[in-house]
């Protein structure tokens, strides 16, 4: 039997820095993130659905604005946090780096939490660059 997948897209922005970078992006900066919410079941519910568009945003991208949207995702042993955090800014700390690659394991996880059926998670930092959770 085949399943059917829907997708929800949620548009956030947020700054980060890596750790450990020798480029150009251990300096703070900024993205214009592009998450993508894919589930997936095997039957559709009464009314013919994957799920409720509807409870992908109330649940997952409504997290997301609160949770990461214009906020400075760091990882928890950098120690920039601490001056941010006392000058007012919003500081969202991280186990690791807050790459895409784990940006994307955070929200799928919120999403498993949730238990929403959700098969795959990308995070599009830029245009031309995103990573996917779990790979394909």
């Amino acid at each position: 039997m085949r399943s059917t997948s829907v997708t929800r897209v949620i548009h956030f922005c947020y700054g980060h820095r890596l750790l450990g970078h020798g480029g150009k992006c251990r300096h703070l900066h900024g993205h214009n993130g592009v998450i993508e919410v894919t589930l997936r079941r095997r039957r559709l519910d009464r009314l013919g659905m994957v799920e409720d568009f509807e409870r992908i945003k109330s649940g997952i991208a409504k997290w997301v604005k609160k949770n990461l949207d214009h906020k400075m995702l760091l990882d928890s042993r950098d120690p920039l946090a601490k001056i941010l955090r006392s000058e007012g800014e919003p500081v969202v700390l991280m186990k690791g780096n807050p790459t895409a690659e784990n940006i994307a394991q955070l929200v799928y996880g919120r999403a498993k939490r949730l238990k929403l059926p959700v098969t795959r998670v990308r995070l599009w930092e830029t245009r031309d660059s995103c990573a996917q959770h779990p790979a394909a």
